[in-house]
């Protein structure tokens, strides 16, 4: 390993697992960069990665920077990895798998930045557009113990290569069918905005379930009746039912308590039965419209879902979950600094933010890992770290922003598996200005003070020399 670079044994042994996905000198600067981004509480840019590691003297700049534009590796083999991670530390055993979906555009400038297009940007209010990256992302919900709330952590991505190319409903259904393929013993749950769904949704495995916002002009029909043995091709819908409001407005209603957005609400909830042909085909669902205030006068929640065997209030719950990959990615781009590094060329920009959003999900981890590791309570001497990456205020407002405990995040600065770093040259010669500020002062001081004649004189005899 890189000699000089401290590491915590908490974390050292979570880096380890990756090691399948790199040859050994790129493993060598993943261990850095992932190092440096996690300790930088400046710029998350390629370079302040390497400074975050106080690395900068020893490792050149042009070596990490190869590390995304030119050396052999997958997101998507990180990716999995990462998700596996997860799995084994912060998912129970036999339990389904409860994912995320969404899009978020990394603006960027520059006309030769690879796949930048103008495009919407959903995290501000109102219709704004701008120009970047836009990015599908895929993350796993899980419940940590030092939170009350959902967390999504991010594992698999795709960058969207503008109108004409593939959708990002296809995009989400191949990360999708990517983690069903990882996990084949687990049945998987999504959950999605409004604007995932659609025709590349209709071949997804029976245990692969899809949660969404159904959309107002939609049409439900009821389920395909059974073949009567007659002749012509047996019918794939029944009869029309009409509008999601017109369906729930004939569904029976019953009161029931929901968990979501960290609260508990009552409210009132009616189930259909029903296909939404346009988006899943012949694969039935159930629409589930749940109703705030008094006699479900309210504000009305109209969901479509393909799982057919979970409660109604479990399936609100779910959706409610995925608000978790939203505060995600504006964790990611706040106090993670993913985005940040810029770079031009196609590989470069493809591998940028996933390391990124990995990093973040790779903390959540460490989090709950490090809680449990005996090895990082003895404290080592003190590190000569950088003095610009060792503020603690620093350190406490990115544990905050990332919602963990700043002690974990600390133990980066006090604890460690090893100490060699270089030593600094020591400055052989006094300072440029120094040097003429003494040799200027040692010419004044030979100069008599006497009268004012006197000082007028010497003030011209400064002026001469």
């Amino acid at each position: 390993m890189l000699p000089g670079l401290t590491v915590p044994a908490s974390l050292a042994a979570l880096l380890q697992g990756f090691r399948s996905c790199f040859r050994l000198r790129p493993f060598e600067v993943f261990y850095l960069l992932t190092v440096g981004m996690v300790t930088q509480t400046g710029l998350c840019t390629v370079t302040g990665m390497l400074a975050g590691a106080g690395m900068q003297t020893v490792i050149s700049h042009h070596r990490a920077h190869r590390f995304f534009s030119t050396h052999a590796w997958s997101a998507d083999q990180l990716g999995l990895a990462m998700a596996r991670l997860i799995v084994a530390t912060l998912v129970p055993a036999g339990t389904d798998l409860h994912l995320a979906v969404d899009d978020s555009l990394f603006r960027r400038r520059g006309t030769n930045v690879h796949a930048a297009f103008w495009t919407h940007d959903a995290s501000q209010p109102g219709r704004v557009t701008a120009r970047g990256n836009r990015w599908v992302i895929v993350g796993i919900v899980v419940t940590l113990p030092f939170s009350c709330r959902p967390t999504c952590l991010p594992v698999l991505f795709r960058l969207w290569g503008g109108k004409g190319t593939t959708t990002p409903v296809e995009l989400a259904r191949t990360l999708v069918g990517l983690l069903a393929r990882a996990f084949p013993d687990r049945a998987i749950g999504v959950a999605a905005d409004a604007a995932y769904h659609g025709n590349p949704l209709q071949d997804l495995p029976e245990r692969v379930t899809w949660t969404t916002r159904i959309q107002r002009n939609a049409v439900l029909y009821q389920p395909a009746p059974p073949p009567t043995g007659k002749r012509g091709r047996p019918r794939t819908k029944g009869d029309r039912i009409g509008t999601p409001a017109q369906a729930a407005a004939g569904a029976a209603w019953r009161q029931a308590t929901v968990a979501r957005y960290g609260r508990t609400d009552t409210v009132r909830i009616a189930e259909v039965v029903c296909l939404w042909y346009g988006a899943f085909g012949k694969r039935a669902g159930r629409l589930i419209a749940a109703a705030e205030g008094a006699g479900g006068t309210g504000r009305q929640l109209l969901l479509f879902t393909t799982d057919r065997t979970a409660p109604a209030e479990q399936i609100i719950t779910r959706y409610a979950a995925r608000w978790s990959i939203e505060v995600a990615i504006e964790t990611a781009k706040g106090p993670m600094g993913v985005g940040q590094a810029r770079n031009r060329i196609p590989a470069a920009v493809q591998r940028t933010v996933p390391f990124g959003m990995l990093t973040m999900s790779l903390v959540y981890c460490w989090c709950r890992h490090a809680r449990q590791a005996p090895t990082d309570h003895h404290r080592r001497p003190i590190s000569p770290r950088m003095p610009s990456t060792a503020h603690p205020r620093a350190n406490h407002r990115r544990a905050q922003g990332l919602g963990l405990s700043s002690r974990i995040v600390r133990k980066s600065r006090t604890r460690g598996t090893s100490v060699s770093l270089p030593k600094a040259r020591p400055a052989t010669k006094p300072p440029k200005k120094r040097r003429c500020a003494g040799r200027w002062a040692a010419r004044t001081t030979r100069l008599p003070a006497s009268s004012p004649a006197s000082s007028r004189s010497r003030q011209s005899e400064q002026c001469r020399r």
